[in-house]
């Protein structure tokens, strides 16, 4: 792999599922330097555990959720000695993280609001919060990326019926705060433009990440190359993004979905 992402510091929220540990990965063989965070627990161990005799490699427990640890972390960062002039807002509720935790999916008329206002505070007032400190931190000292990472459903509606006897569900908060996901990246692009700090998102598709042969089957229907994604296929393309030949793309949306958003 080549060593495009020499001049990168890179930080990362929900570094510790499938996509962000493939993330840190690809950047790490790329030559970056990579700031990881996630919750305190079992993803953070993880990472740890595996980039930890990495020397381009630092972790950072955040809860993005909590507005006082976002509003500390990129000092904490800079009283390290790094300097990221990438962000990748990655933290997110996600189906398979709720079933990963044994949580229910309930149809939408018996969604709670507690559900509801929970995804929406992680997935994107938590991203609003990481770019307000950007703003108030990064933005205008030195040229700066963000990438916001939506999701095939962030402009799609899900179809619904693949789902049918599943262990999870596509669920109603999740597509609502991918799509105002990229709603903030096309209004902070024109308003970072003049600091010369870039905005993007990317929409991964379906990622493999042990799904059924059944549920394989259905999605692969619905995509042009007519199955998921592998981890890394996304990752190799959050690797353009964060490097210095994107520095002319802004306020872009980039699909990564093998082309289930083109039929």
């Amino acid at each position: 792999m080549t060593r495009m992402l020499e001049k990168r510091t890179i930080f990362i929220t929900g570094s510790g599922g499938v996509l962000g540990t493939t993330y840190v990965r690809n950047m790490l063989a790329s030559g970056a330097q990579v700031v990881a965070t996630d919750l305190p627990g079992a993803r953070g161990e993880a990472l740890k555990s595996e980039f930890a005799d990495n020397d381009n490699f630092v972790y950072y427990d955040l809860d993005v959720g909590d507005e006082d640890q976002i509003k500390e972390i990129f000092k904490r960062v800079a009283a390290d000695g790094y300097a990221p002039n990438v962000v990748l807002n990655n933290a997110a509720i996600t189906g398979e993280l709720l079933m990963g935790a044994g949580k229910s999916f309930p149809d939408f008329a018996n969604t709670s609001l507690e559900d509801w206002e929970k995804t929406i505070k992680i997935n994107l007032t938590g991203a609003f919060l990481i770019a307000r400190q950007m703003d108030i931190d990064i933005v205008g000292k030195y040229p700066a990326a963000l990438i916001n990472v939506a999701s095939m459903y962030a402009l799609n509606g899900p179809h619904h019926d693949i789902y049918k006897d599943m262990p999870f569900k596509s669920f109603s908060a999740y597509s609502s705060t991918k799509a105002g996901i990229h709603g903030l990246t096309l209004w902070l692009a024109g308003y970072w433009a003049a600091r010369g700090s870039t905005v993007n998102t990317i929409a991964p598709g379906a990622v493999y990440n042990d799904h059924s042969d059944e549920f394989q089957n259905r999605v692969g229907k619905l995509i042009m190359a007519g199955r998921m994604a592998e981890p890394k296929e996304i990752a190799d393309v959050m690797l353009f993004l964060c490097s210095e030949g994107a520095g002319y793309m802004t306020g872009q949306m980039v699909n990564v979905d093998g082309g289930f958003s083109g039929w």
